[in-house]
């Protein structure tokens, strides 16, 4: 599952002409909405020279425009290109809604179960990182 995953993830990122280190900002920015560079770059886990380079590749690919920040003037925002958004919503809609519709045909018992079952596995990471379940 996980491999057909990153596959996906690859796939999307191909369509979007961008590496996976853009794509998970863009993730980020579709999210939010707009991030400053160094919010980015925490959620990134990259330094901010790092991010600047990111960044620069969305903004010259037009998936991200800078901003004026709106309360300081020092700073300022990265914002998602709008066309951008629908064109990964439209790459990603495939398995969305082909989740959506497998979900839709379990049963309320199947559903507790898958539910159990991934409450539990969730514990797990969080055991294994040592954060509190």
């Amino acid at each position: 599952m996980v491999h057909l995953s990153r596959a996906f993830e690859r796939q999307v990122g191909n369509a979007l002409d961008v590496n996976s280190t853009d794509l998970s900002a863009m993730e980020h920015l579709i999210q939010e909405g707009s991030l400053t560079p160094g919010e980015l770059a925490r959620r990134l886990d990259i330094s901010t020279a790092a991010t600047t380079l990111v960044v620069d590749r969305l903004v010259a690919l037009g998936h991200a425009q800078r901003n004026p920040h709106v309360s300081d003037r020092r700073k300022v925002v990265v914002v998602p290109a709008p066309e951008s958004i629908a064109r990964a919503f439209h790459e990603l809609h495939p398995v969305i809604g082909g989740v959506a519709a497998v979900t839709d045909e379990l049963s309320d018992d199947d559903r507790l179960v898958i539910e159990a079952f991934l409450d539990r596995v969730v514990g797990v990471y969080q055991s294994a990182l040592g954060l509190p379940g």
